[in-house]
């Protein structure tokens, strides 16, 4: 699932004040509210400001939220810690109206992580009942009660999965990458409830973890490798796995399957007479004979000087792209004008 930015959603800072959030929160409101706003985009915008007004104007739901970090990113992958998957929930007001956040409310990402404190808090005669990762809830106006069934999340709700980027030279070498990231996971030692010098009564903990990946040979963009064993734990002991989608990039090759391109800066006098270049590979430096009247765009092609493949290598395409130096003398200029009166 993805991660929110609650504070970017209502344009507030994130040292902002209860009556910061609620000005955003009005101003946002009466901007995209479905009476007003008939756009779709309109109904998907109002849903994520009610969901972050509801986050960030609950003095315990901030504290959880503000516990994930402020290193997160919008859209950035964003895993539950074990036991806050695949929860749902329900209001019920009177018996008159019901209200199913389970995906067309709240999101998924709220869900992960507000979903047991949903019944804290209602008021009136709203009755709340929940499951929520092998926890039942069930609470009233005035009072709330917990019981806790003995089904174990999932194998499958176990396991991990996050985005590798790497780079032709990581894939050339084939030695192990480190990988590090944190992951967020329930604390042991509390239920999220009052003060814990663990997770500060959030009820989550995120803990750095780092891991070595070892890419096979062949490996292809969008591929995935397999740690085992090295997911989330559950409280019966179970593990699951470590996944990780490979992406390809690197800001000196473009990527062709298990060949490269590269591009090779010439200046036009070199185009037009041909020259030798030495460049860079991940096979070492080599000499490439560029031949005269070579067009930018050109690709010369170098055999075996690519990625590795489960047998050999594949190739490097050397992209001529031509160049005209900056401050050139005047002479030089001089000399331009004469060869385009030449040439027209």
């Amino acid at each position: 699932m993805k991660y929110k930015d609650y504070y970017e959603i209502l344009g507030v800072k994130r040292d902002a004040d209860t009556a910061a959030i609620k000005s955003a929160y009005r101003k946002l409101a009466r901007k995209y509210h479905p009476d007003v706003n008939k756009t779709k985009e309109a109904e998907e915008k109002f849903k994520d400001i009610n969901e972050a007004y509801e986050v960030l104007s609950d003095k315990a739901k901030r504290q959880r939220y503000d516990s994930l970090g402020s290193n997160w990113q919008g859209g950035a992958d964003y895993t539950p810690p074990p036991g806050f998957e695949n929860f749902s929930f329900n209001f019920n007001q009177g018996g008159a109206q019901s209200f199913d956040f389970g995906g067309s409310g709240f999101s998924d990402f709220f869900s992960s992580l507000f979903g047991d404190m949903m019944g804290a808090g209602m008021g009136g005669a709203r009755q709340t009942q929940a499951n929520f990762g092998g926890f039942d809830f069930t609470g009233g106006a005035s009072s709330a009660r917990q019981r806790r069934t003995s089904q174990a999340p999932k194998q499958e709700d176990l396991d991990i999965t996050k985005n590798l980027n790497v780079t032709a030279k990581e894939i050339f070498d084939g030695k192990p990458i480190s990988v590090t990231f944190n992951q967020m996971e329930k604390c042991t030692q509390c239920h999220g409830g009052g003060y814990c010098s663990n997770c500060g009564g959030t009820g989550i903990v995120s803990n750095s973890k780092t891991v070595k990946v070892k890419l096979p040979k062949g490996i292809t963009e969008g591929k995935k490798v397999r740690l085992k064993g090295e997911g989330k734990t559950d409280a019966y002991g179970n593990k699951g796995d470590l996944y990780f989608i490979v992406h390809f990039k690197d800001s000196e090759y473009d990527f062709d399957g298990e060949n490269l391109v590269k591009e090779v800066d010439i200046t036009p006098p070199e185009a037009v007479l041909g020259c030798s270049k030495e460049i860079e590979t991940l096979h070492g430096k080599i000499n490439i004979k560029i031949p005269a009247g070579v067009s930018s765009g050109q690709s010369l092609r170098l055999k075996q000087m690519g990625l590795p493949k489960t047998t050999g290598y594949g190739d490097l395409n050397a992209k001529i792209k031509i160049v005209v130096p900056k401050n050139m003398p005047k002479e030089v200029i001089d000399l331009y004008k004469q060869i385009q009166k030449l040439t027209n």
